[in-house]
């Protein structure tokens, strides 16, 4: 007899029934969009409950509401049901040596030095290719979710299983002031800074905020709060417009780009902190096109000739 001990609870014609009653809020609507019975809806649906061994859906309202395990099981559902319905297309492209579609999550702050540089090599490997810039947590979320299929940013998921990585490059924070401000070559410097002139911070959502904000609580430097913003552009914009200092890297100073003869970088006193940025894909689902965009991205990044970089391997 063979061991069922680790069967699936579910089969695929199982979530997307399940998923049509998400949709459509309620077993008789989806058995009219799937075309069965609404029996044969209901009994699907209890069957998957039975198996999983939780109710998915709260049957004392109407419409339907899921229960918080099945707006789990939505989620997870919905992308085991895209997963699946890219395989027959990706098979027949592999013919072609190229996949249907990549979806690539960048940081923020390299917005503006690879987005060509990915964009066209991609172009080659895939049908389709969806880039997608904004905060590392978000995409991190993403990839484990399958909603992206690679991310380039700060790696926080050192501890999930099933990934594979390639360090690009890591850079210091430092300092960025405005000309007007007198220079801060010490630690002291930077508390008298820091207690009479605003810190024009990154979002507390961003892995570069929150690593700045533990960085200056162990200083025992708390500066009030007065701007915050989402967007290396900005947080440089606000310096240079004489509202405040901030804690940047390298990268996020060329992505704002700005050519103003008031900002000032400097190191930043005290003990030295940076980040690391890597390229993170689901191990071997790619084949080598990680490795090599790695490559590429790397190149990219020595050539702009960036002060403070220094790349891995």
């Amino acid at each position: 007899m063979s061991d069922r001990s680790h069967s699936l609870p579910f089969d695929l014609r199982s979530l997307e029934i399940f998923l049509a009653v998400c949709e459509a809020g309620g077993m008789a609507a989806a058995a009219r969009e799937l075309r069965l019975t609404q029996p044969a809806i209901s009994l699907a649906v209890s069957e998957l409950e039975r198996k999983i061994g939780t109710e998915l859906f709260d049957r004392t309202v109407r419409p339907l509401a899921l229960t918080r395990a099945g707006g789990l099981m939505r989620q997870r559902a919905s992308a085991l049901i895209a997963d699946a319905r890219q395989i027959a297309p990706m098979l027949q492209e592999t013919e072609h040596g190229r996949v249907p579609l990549i979806r690539v999550g960048l940081v923020d702050s390299l917005g503006r030095s690879l987005t060509v540089a990915i964009s066209q090599h991609l172009k080659a490997k895939a049908e389709e290719v969806s880039l997608l810039s904004g905060l590392t947590a978000t995409h991190a979320s993403e990839l484990l979710t399958r909603r992206l299929d690679l991310f380039l940013g700060v790696d926080d998921l050192e501890e999930s299983p099933g990934l594979e990585r390639w360090e690009i490059v890591r850079e210091p924070y430092v300092l960025l002031i405005n000309g007007r401000n007198t220079h801060v070559r010490t630690l002291s410097d930077l508390k008298k800074l820091a207690a009479c002139v605003p810190l024009i911070r990154f979002s507390g959502r961003s892995q570069t905020g929150v690593e700045i904000e533990r960085h200056l609580r162990r200083l025992g430097i708390e500066p009030a709060r007065s701007f915050e913003f989402d967007s290396p552009y900005a947080v440089a914009a606000m310096v240079s417009a004489g509202d405040g200092f901030a804690i940047t890297t390298p990268l996020c100073i060329a992505e704002a780009k700005l050519s103003n003869k008031n900002l000032v970088t400097e190191k930043l006193p005290g003990p030295q902190i940076s980040r690391k940025l890597t390229l993170v894909a689901r191990y071997r689902e790619l084949g080598h096109i990680p490795r090599e965009l790695a490559g590429v991205v790397k190149g990219v990044l020595q050539a702009a000739n960036i002060e403070g970089l220094v790349f891995e391997g």
